[in-house]
């Protein structure tokens, strides 16, 4: 496997339209897609377009979401997770855990519709890392 170029940062937030608010206010942000419902993962979804990468701003849908139990730490948000093009998901995921790594269940489709795997934080340095197969086509 070779770690291929970031995709995103997940960051975590109460409010998405109160973070698109921020992101356009303080730094800038012009490029800001439309909040999705990706219920598969109980959030939703608003990516922010960087110039070499984005910023996947995540809202909990209900108290049963991965985003719900962060924000009970972090009520104010914050980092999430880190996001790293892979070309091929279930090669990843054979790799890793030959090597002893925990990944967090099966690969499913993520937000950009195509197949992703989480890594143990533990296993990164505290780090929760997202491994995405590379869209068909490019980024």
């Amino acid at each position: 496997m070779k770690l291929g170029p970031l995709n995103h940062l997940g960051i975590a937030t109460p409010s998405i339209p109160d973070a698109v608010a921020r992101y356009r206010a303080l730094l800038g942000a012009e490029k800001v897609g439309e909040a999705f419902d990706l219920p598969a993962q109980k959030v939703r979804v608003c990516f922010v377009d960087a110039p070499n990468s984005q910023i996947e701003l995540l809202e909990p849908l209900g108290d049963d979401s991965p985003i719900a139990k962060f924000l009970e730490k972090n009520p104010a948000g914050g980092q999430h997770h880190v996001c790293f093009e892979v070309p091929d998901i279930h090669a990843a995921k054979a790799e890793l855990e030959a090597k002893g790594a925990k990944v967090l269940g099966e690969p499913r489709i993520g937000a950009h519709g195509t197949l992703v795997l989480f890594v143990h934080p533990k296993d990164m340095g505290g780090v929760l890392t997202e491994l995405m197969e590379t869209p068909k086509g490019g980024h």
